[in-house]
């Protein structure tokens, strides 16, 4: 895999944990309802997660040549 994919896959991951952050707040301080606010948890740490293997997968797959 190139480095300028390697630079993308970064940016897509460092997207998601943004968008993480401002739906797992949203779910805890803003939303009432409880099946909305589940839902929007459930979205958000899906998110965290698959940006952290995308990150994980990004470090360990070492430099390219």
């Amino acid at each position: 895999m190139s480095s300028l994919t390697k630079m993308w896959i970064s940016f897509a991951a460092m997207g998601f944990m943004f968008l993480a952050i401002l739906s797992i707040y949203v779910s805890r301080y803003k939303l009432n309802k409880g099946l909305f606010r589940f839902i929007t948890a459930v979205i958000a740490y899906a998110l965290l997660i698959s940006s952290g293997l995308m990150m994980i997968y990004v470090v360990f797959s070492g430099p390219t040549g």
